[in-house]
């Protein structure tokens, strides 16, 4: 649902009301903005592991509406990229966590210690998908948030 948003500003925002949109995007920068920090601030307070995918998942949205309202061809590429790694991402991270409350029954993190012991495949698979989710470089998330950036300051530094 969060990707039907970053499409719906795409294909009809940007398409039907150019001067709408050049005319809001100092107010959804600012909103964009707010939001990323918050959601962020958000996710570092949550104990609940699906909880902190879905938080992060509202501040890479933030993003993608930043790189959208950039207006710039990097911008824009960037939102898109960010789009797809993020629901590739987040797909396979809520997937991790639902094999885990299968098995322990709980999705609070503390629960989790000695995980490598006990699944060692999956504990490299979460940890790879969480890395990427974060933003590692050589991953598709850096590559949208760096052209978000890029895009962002070409427009307005």
């Amino acid at each position: 649902m969060l990707k039907l948003g970053g499409f719906g500003f795409l294909r009809y925002s940007l398409g039907l009301f150019p001067e709408a949109s050049a005319y809001f995007t100092p107010l959804i920068y600012t909103l964009s903005s707010l939001g990323v920090v918050y959601a962020s601030l958000t996710t570092l307070q949550q104990v609940d592991l699906k909880k902190i995918i879905a938080y992060s998942s509202v501040g890479h949205m933030g993003l993608v509406t930043i790189g959208i309202f950039s207006s710039t061809i990097q911008g824009i590429l960037g939102a898109v990229l960010l789009m797809i790694g993020h629901g590739i991402t987040s797909g396979a991270l809520f997937l991790g966590i639902g094999f885990l409350y299968e098995r322990y029954g709980t999705r609070i993190v503390r629960y989790y210690s000695g995980l490598m012991h006990t699944m060692p495949l999956f504990s490299v698979c979460f940890i790879i998908f969480t890395l990427a989710n974060l933003g590692l470089p050589a991953t598709s998330n850096f590559v949208g948030e760096f052209f978000v950036l890029i895009g962002c300051f070409k427009t307005n530094s």
